[in-house]
């Protein structure tokens, strides 16, 4: 198919709250397939940021008595630690409280104006007489008239739905409990139901490479009829409006977060001069666009995103590929930090290594349908597939008892094939967005050479057929040599080790071979057991 240009877009989390391990189970997904079409030879950026703007960091700013910029930069700065812990490969992790990001949003802000898709509204909106403010959504405590959960007025925890603005009239005020009233305000609306048949059109499109997750709700709302969007919030912080007469307000974070994708590709390729951002985000370019994320983000990524670039009238190629985990629950609960439920990412890279962290949550993450985590099963899965196959592979290989250099044999025609059908599989799995079975494919040819490694019994033919077991050896080794390559998308340390030890260069994506009398000096474990406690 030829080199791609690939654009990896991995939601950005909310700066607010430490992250817990089902965020990542949402977005390691992102790295996976980076890693991968790089190893394939694509043109990749991957890109990502904090979202600092909106309520919830304004309401934590009051309650601590300081400005929503430090609250932000807090677990901006938290988040950085936590991605480069978890190994993400991101080219771009930005904020949007950068300046580069806030002004070319207002520059895509106003674009939409000019083209006639945002237009002005006075309406009545929720507003508490006590506090003297007008309310976000997210300000408003109100009971899901879908499932009767008590849920804010943006998005119901329980059941997803996002409450209309009829029923949040029944809401009371988050801050001082006071039912709320309404009261005439003027706001900028996004026309999004101009998009309404663009928008379907590249759903049915694209959404068979979609997670059926992903198609059931884009489709929920394009049968409901796309509804307009109000673009403008009365907050203090946030990306200014560049529009005459709306001084006093600030950008809804759901436009200013999902341009990010784009701003941050913008900025990556002003310092570039093998590509350009057109080169990823307009039509003609041989693109790919892969935005990654949890269910709870879907409509963002697969209504609201296109919208915005279908309003800027310039030909952007639109997202092809919506990757949308389900949730990872801890102990068959909901994590939860205020009632103890979980652990935070952090706190599991504190106790665990991360490529065992990475495997178990590409593994048997949420990818179908919502999950569990506990950490009997994370242990289990370390001690039992990465420790007991995989490091026992590689420790019984290149550390046989007076193994000095790699003998020269001949490689076993079985398991060459074997190799060069795993590539293929695997590759197929991941552009089917089949991580699990993607996984799978890799330890199967693990267990197959540890079965072909048994077979021949090298500690005998050591003794009685010098032949056999240099051939035996060689054959696990140029295994061994070409998992570095598969597991790199999984379990990058293990595998740069590996290639440390063979003297391998970059990972690449198809059969590499490793040269007879090379010498194995300092090869050490790969994997610690982890005691149980």
């Amino acid at each position: 198919m030829g080199k791609q240009n690939i654009l990896i877009g991995g939601a950005w989390p909310y700066a607010n709250s430490s992250l817990h391990l089902g965020h990542i189970a949402g977005l390691i997904s992102g790295d996976m397939l980076a890693r991968y079409h790089r190893l394939k030879g694509d043109n990749v950026l991957y890109v990502s940021g904090s979202d600092c703007h909106g309520t919830p960091i304004t309401e934590r700013a009051k309650k601590e008595g300081v400005s929503p910029k430090e609250i932000a930069s807090k677990y901006d700065d938290e988040f950085r630690r936590m991605f480069e812990g978890y190994q993400f490969s991101y080219d771009l992790y930005s904020r949007t409280f950068d300046t580069y990001h806030k002004d070319k949003v207002k520059i895509l802000f106003r674009k939409l104006y000019d083209n006639g898709y945002i237009y002005e509204k006075v309406e009545p909106q929720p507003f508490c007489e006590n506090c003297h403010q007008f309310l976000s959504d997210r300000e408003i405590l109100l009971t899901c008239p879908e499932c009767g959960a008590e849920t804010k007025g943006d998005q119901c925890d329980n059941c997803l739905h996002v409450p209309l603005a009829e029923e949040l009239k029944a809401g009371s005020c988050i801050t001082c409990g006071s039912k709320i009233i309404e009261k005439e305000n003027k706001v900028l609306y996004l026309a999004l139901s101009k998009f309404q048949k663009a928008i379907e059109e590249q759903t049915e499109k694209v959404k068979s490479h979609w997670r059926i997750n992903a198609q059931n709700e884009t489709i929920k709302y394009l049968k409901q009829g796309l509804l307009d969007r109000a673009v403008t919030r009365d907050l203090t912080w946030g990306i200014d409006i560049p529009v005459d007469g709306y001084e006093d307000k600030k950008m809804y974070v759901w436009i200013d977060a999902v341009l990010g994708y784009l701003t941050d590709t913008m900025k990556l390729c002003e310092n570039r001069t093998d590509c350009t951002w057109e080169d990823f985000w307009k039509e003609g370019h041989h693109n790919k666009i892969y935005m990654c994320h949890g269910k709870d983000n879907i409509m963002f990524h697969s209504i609201i995103l296109n919208a915005l670039l279908l309003g800027q009238e310039e030909n952007y190629h639109l997202v092809d590929t919506i990757v949308s985990a389900e949730y990872l629950n801890f102990n068959d609960q909901k994590f939860s930090k205020s009632k103890g439920i979980g652990i935070t990412a952090l706190e599991a890279l504190e106790q665990y290594e991360s490529d065992s962290l990475r495997y178990h949550l590409l593994a048997n993450g949420p990818e179908k349908k919502d999950t569990n985590f506990t950490i009997e099963d994370f242990e289990n899965t370390h001690n039992g597939e990465i420790l007991n196959k995989f490091g026992n592979l590689v420790n019984r290989t290149l550390r046989f008892k007076g193994l000095e250099k790699i003998p020269e044999g001949i490689l076993d025609e079985t398991i060459k094939q074997e190799i060069e059908k795993t590539y293929q599989e695997v590759g197929r799995l991941i552009e089917a967005l089949e991580f699990r079975e993607a996984i799978k494919k890799m330890m199967n040819l693990v267990e197959i050479t540890n079965k072909f490694y048994d077979e021949k019994e090298p500690w005998i033919a050591k003794k009685d057929n010098i032949k056999q077991f240099n051939n035996t050896i060689y054959t696990c080794s140029v295994v061994i040599a070409n998992l570095s390559n598969l597991f790199e998308i999984v379990m990058p340390t293990a595998c740069q080790k590996i290639r440390n030890y063979l003297h391998l260069e970059k990972p690449t994506w198809h059969m590499v071979t490793v040269q007879p009398g090379l010498a194995l000096e300092n090869i050490k474990p790969l994997f610690k057991r982890i005691e149980k406690k």
